[in-house]
C-alpha cells in the first residue's frame, strides 16, 4: 500500500511539474511575441516573406478593399434576411422566395468575383513567385468550400437512401 501511495504521489508531482512547466513556457513564448490585433496582415508578411515596401503596397490595397467588403457583407446579410422572411411565410418555396434565393446567389457570386479581383491586385503587389503562391492559395480558399460541397453531393445521395 505504501509503495502505491508513493507512486501515486510521484505521478501527481510529475503531472503538476509538467503543467507548471508548460504554463511558464507558454507565458514566455507569448511575452516574446506580443499579439498585435491591429496588424491583421502580419501573417501575410511572415508567410510570404514580404519586405516593408511590399507590405506597404499590400496594406494600402487591403485598406482600400475593406469598405467594399463591408458593403458586400451588409448586402448579403440583408438579402439573407429577405430569404428567411420569404421562406418563413409558408410551407412552400414561393416564386418570391425563389427570386430572393437567386438574388442571394448573384450577390455571393459578385462577392467572390470582387474578392478574387482584390487577390489578383494583392498578388501583383508582391514579388512574382510569392504573388503566384498567394493567389493560388486565395483562389483555393475562396472557391474551395463550394468545390468541397459539390464533391460531397454524390455521397449525400446515398445518405438519403438513393444510389
Amino acid at each position: 500500500m505504501n509503495r502505491s501511495l508513493v507512486i501515486l504521489l510521484g505521478l501527481l508531482l510529475l503531472g503538476a511539474g509538467v503543467f507548471a512547466g508548460s504554463y511558464v513556457a507558454t507565458r514566455h513564448v507569448c511575452a516574446m511575441k506580443p499579439a498585435s490585433p491591429a496588424d491583421d496582415l502580419s501573417w501575410l508578411r511572415d508567410e510570404f516573406h514580404l519586405g516593408d515596401a511590399d507590405m506597404a503596397r499590400v496594406r494600402e490595397l487591403h485598406n482600400g478593399y475593406l469598405p467594399k467588403c463591408a458593403e458586400m457583407c451588409a448586402q448579403i446579410a440583408a438579402k439573407k434576411r429577405e430569404v428567411a422572411d420569404a421562406l418563413a411565410a409558408g410551407t412552400n418555396v414561393t416564386a418570391s422566395a425563389q427570386a430572393k434565393l437567386k438574388e442571394l446567389g448573384d450577390l455571393r457570386a459578385r462577392c467572390q468575383a470582387q474578392m478574387l479581383e482584390h487577390f489578383v491586385a494583392v498578388s501583383r503587389a508582391m514579388p512574382p513567385e510569392q504573388g503566384k503562391r498567394y493567389l493560388a492559395e486565395m483562389q483555393r480558399v475562396t472557391l474551395g468550400l463550394h468545390e468541397e460541397v459539390e464533391r460531397s453531393m454524390p455521397e449525400m445521395g446515398t445518405m438519403h437512401g438513393r444510389d
